[in-house]
């Protein structure tokens, strides 16, 4: 078991209250954590301008150096965890134990945190339009065109509440320290493993302590973290964005109710497609907010959800470090019990239809229930109208339901949208899908809705949330 302290401007500190984390199936306790309390986290956000003063000491290229280095570290390297250390085959065991994804899922996360980060001055210079980075360090300078600039940095640290359930979401915050600001974490309770891990890559590529805090803990130090931060992002349900949705100080970011959209014009070949909604569907357990949860077509939407269901119904669970294994399990009771309760009130609604159950063999169960943990296997469902409830539905496993919409009708009815694939060559559909502004991303064609481009902002821009830009003129 390891004992792992919370780290106050990178030094460790060990409080007498602790909290075990464990695994999943077997309830073996893994980990001893430090709690941080809210009092400490406020007064120690006081001295937050020395994150961003140690890092201004350096330049912008050597940090974008020590984030390549600490790229092959995170992945490769034995770091140091608590009054231990901890290699990377041990990183994926422990975190697949502790939230229920399975290992091969762990993996590629590491692999897309490396991807990024070894990238990741290609990554910055997409992000800010080939700004100089010196000009963000500096508050001034000269753009291309011979015009000064000046841009203010709106915060000296960056403060993350973040999830348990999806190690993906990491790579948000991976641009932070090469824009010489620090990082506050208040990591899931059942996903300590990244922040701790990361934050050890850096140290050791270099990048000063002093840089980085991280506090374990429960709601009240998430709220804590969010209160002394001017700048936070924070990971949580449909409740989470809409309260702070209107809040300049935090970025929150949640469900995606992420979509297909099939046009008219090519909804007769939707065969062509099938792998792409597959795909999109169920990669990563369905546990990403750009997983699909809704596939719209005018026609052939029984045809579509059937055919998915027939790909996807069989599914079963697996041990995590079965390579075949494609669900993660659900590591807090009573969560997944809701869920289906929730999904089996509303199929009741006329005009709802599960497609799923008679693929999924003798049982036909969706909820698998283990004795610490449970299961539920891939749903797909048909709504005859954008006006059912589960028609704009997402949860955190492999479920869709595809709905039966008319063209002109969709982009009205689809709702806030993370990612959007349109699948049409109509150029009226394509005009009305750039323009309508409750869609984030877009791929027009397709393309997997998991399918990202890290040279593009995810969700909302990391420069523009953490600098201003500002009329500026020298005499």
């Amino acid at each position: 078991m390891i004992d792992i302290p919370a780290l106050r401007w990178g030094q460790p500190y060990e409080s007498l209250e602790k909290d075990s984390v464990v695994h999943f199936a077997t309830g073996e306790k893994l980990a001893e954590v430090s709690l941080a309390n809210a009092g400490l986290v406020a007064r120690d956000l006081r001295k937050a301008e020395r994150a961003r003063n140690v890092l201004r000491e350096i330049p912008p290229n050597d940090l974008l150096a020590m984030v390549k280095k600490a790229a092959d570290l995170y992945m490769e390297a034995e770091l140091p965890l608590g009054d231990g250390v901890q290699g990377p085959a041990d990183f994926v065991k422990y975190q697949s134990a502790t939230t229920g994804l399975p290992e091969h899922m762990c993996r590629a996360n590491m692999q897309k945190n490396h991807f990024v980060l070894t990238r990741m001055d290609e990554v910055l210079d997409a992000l800010t339009r080939g700004l100089d980075l010196r000009i963000l360090s500096e508050g001034r300078g000269v753009e291309a065109r011979g015009v000064p600039l000046s841009y203010q940095a709106q915060t000296p640290v960056l403060g993350l509440v973040l999830p348990s359930n999806s190690p993906g979401v990491h790579t948000l915050w991976l641009p932070v320290i090469p824009l010489q600001i620090g990082l506050v974490f208040k990591p899931g309770p059942q996903e300590p493993w990244t922040p701790y891990r990361m934050s050890e890559a850096f140290f050791q590529a270099g990048v000063p302590r002093e840089a980085i805090s991280i506090y374990p803990g429960l709601g009240e130090i998430g709220a804590a973290v969010l209160a002394s931060c001017p700048r936070s992002l924070i990971f949580g349900g449909s409740a989470t964005v809409e309260r702070y949705r209107h809040d300049p100080k935090v970025q929150p970011h949640g469900p995606g109710f992420s979509k297909i959209l099939l046009g008219d014009d090519v909804v007769d070949d939707w065969e062509k497609y099938l792998d792409v909604m597959v795909d999109s569907v169920f990669v990563n357990s369905g546990r990403s907010c750009i997983s699909c949860s809704g596939v719209w077509a005018s026609r052939h939407t029984e045809a579509i959800a059937e055919a998915i269901a027939e790909r996807l119904g069989p599914v079963e669970p697996l041990p995590p470090e079965d390579p075949k294994s494609a669900l993660a399990a659900f590591t807090v009771p009573g969560v997944a019990d809701a869920i289906s309760s929730e999904i089996d009130h509303h199929l009741k609604e006329e005009g709802v239809t599960e497609v799923t159950q008679e693929h999924r063999g003798r049982s036909g169960a969706r909820l698998v229930k283990r004795e610490r943990c449970d299961y539920l296997r891939p749903t797909v469902i048909h709504c005859d109208s954008p006006g059912r409830w589960l028609a704009n539905k997402e949860y955190m496993f492999p479920f869709v339901s595809v709905v039966r919409c008319r063209e002109d009708e969709m982009v009205g009815a689809i709702g806030p949208t993370l990612v959007l694939t349109g699948i049409t060559k109509d150029p009226k559909l394509q005009r009305q899908l750039l323009d309508a502004v409750h869609i984030d991303r877009l791929n027009l064609g397709p393309v997997p809705t998991i399918k990202l481009n890290w040279l593009q902002p995810h969700e909302g821009s990391i420069i523009e949330f953490l600098f201003r830009a500002r009329a500026y003129q020298e005499a």
